[in-house]
């Protein structure tokens, strides 16, 4: 596995250089953080780069990490998957709460339609470019997206629970 993540690093530092901040290999998986701005031509790049191949969008989803560094709260993951090799990576981005605009991949990947809205729904990143981006899960006008790590999952008053058990 670590073969195949240094192959796939090396073609994209080959095209993209700076802007792949980080490739390691996570639970099997190559996992690759790139820079927000360029994440449509990178994925783009992954779609088209003959060797590489990666023409199926497995997942998408939000992230939220409020203790994480400054600018780096809240992230977008990509799960990309090359059908013909059998082989599977991930691509992510991070970026502030003060600016959470992605471009969407719809027009690279049809399936991230669907996902997109729902990543809009919950965690309230913007995905430029999306063309009928809407709540689909939640009531249209609910004033907060739910699975921000904002809010106390238990009662403040209760000396029994903690959050801390709950991931946070």
């Amino acid at each position: 596995m670590e073969a195949l993540t240094l192959s796939i690093e090396n073609k994209l530092k080959e095209q993209f250089g700076a802007d792949i901040i980080s490739a390691e290999t996570l639970y099997d998986y190559p996992v690759f953080t790139v820079k927000k701005d360029r994440i449509l031509e990178i994925l783009t790049f992954l779609y088209n780069e003959q060797e590489l191949g990666f023409q199926f969008l497995t997942s998408l989803c939000g992230v939220h990490f409020p203790n994480a560094a400054k600018d780096q709260e809240f992230g977008v993951v990509y799960q990309l998957h090359n059908l013909v090799k059998n082989q599977r990576i991930r691509v992510k981005i991070f970026m502030p709460e003060t600016n959470l605009h992605v471009p969407s991949i719809t027009g690279l990947f049809s399936a991230a339609n669907w996902l997109e809205r729902e990543t809009y729904d919950f965690y309230g990143i913007l995905f430029k470019g999306h063309n009928n981006l809407v709540k689909i899960l939640n009531m249209e006008d609910q004033p907060y997206f739910p699975l921000r790590k904002q809010y106390p999952l238990e009662d403040g008053t209760r000396q029994d629970k903690d959050d801390k058990m709950f991931g946070r």
